[in-house]
């Protein structure tokens, strides 16, 4: 299973890279569009090659998917808390009456007594 694992991240590798070696060209990332930039007289841009745009965008995205995904499943993982300390608060409870129930007897028979 790990050698398959390896093959799969070594082929998406190559194919990053030879994506990489293709999309070298220089493009330029401007803020806004030119009409709207010409009404400002203001637009940062920045010059990068093609591939580093695509696989920004591609963990750009990622991370939001993440960041959204994880904010969604807050009020699961809430809810998942308050139930295991309920249940812990309930172990304790129940601990206590068996304790409770079998004071002063023999310990052989209170477990006997529990079994039944």
């Amino acid at each position: 299973m790990r050698y398959i694992r390896y093959a799969i991240l070594a082929s998406l590798g190559i194919i990053l890279v030879s994506v990489s070696l293709a999309n070298r060209s220089v493009v330029e990332l401007k803020l806004m569009p030119t009409a709207l930039a010409e009404l400002v007289g203001w637009n940062p841009g920045i010059a990068l090659p093609l591939f580093v745009v695509v696989l920004g965008g591609v963990a750009a995205g990622l991370v939001i998917g993440f960041i959204w995904e994880w904010l969604r499943e807050h009020k699961h993982r809430r809810e998942v808390g308050n139930q295991t300390r309920e249940v812990k608060k309930l172990s304790r409870e129940v601990q206590k009456l068996k304790k409770q129930k079998h004071e002063g007897k023999d310990e052989v028979l209170a477990l006997l007594d529990d079994s039944v």
